[in-house]
């Protein structure tokens, strides 16, 4: 019988794929209900719910995304709440299809309960990747339109 990851240990897993860009074992870390939050997205769902749902995510960052991630700086932080753990970290990032490379912060604050994560609150900055992509026009087009 293995043992359950602590929270700590469930989002340095989390970290390690993303860096290593194994997002296809994302979905394995999230319980079948859980909610994710990207409070600061521009556009797009914000929330999305579900192990399911979170595979299809993972699975169109994995085939779309021109950004090479590096976790740095990453500080995990317990809370008084066991479930809980913010987590404050930078992505190295580098633009497959710009060549930019730059550092975008984060923040996250996942619940993890019998190993898996239930719920996370994601703070990441998404205009940071969007003016890297040379895209800020279509972001300002799209709000536009909203």
């Amino acid at each position: 019988m293995s043992e359950t990851l602590s929270p700590r240990e469930v989002f340095r897993k989390l970290i390690e794929n993303i860096g290593a860009g194994r997002y296809e074992e994302l979905a394995a870390l999230y319980a079948e209900d859980a909610v994710v939050e990207t409070v600061f997205e521009p556009v797009g769902p914000r929330r999305v719910e579900g192990r399911a749902a979170l595979e299809e995510r993972f699975a169109q960052v994995a085939a779309d995304s021109p950004v090479e991630l590096t976790p740095v700086n990453v500080v995990v932080r317990e809370t008084d709440d066991p479930e809980v753990v913010v987590a404050e970290f930078d992505y190295r990032v580098h633009h497959r299809v710009t060549g930019r490379t730059f550092e975008a912060a984060n923040i996250q604050v996942l619940r993890v309960r019998d190993g898996l994560i239930v719920g996370s609150r994601d703070y990441h900055d998404h205009l940071a990747l969007i003016v890297a992509g040379g895209n800020l026009p279509q972001l300002v087009a799209a709000l536009d339109g909203a």
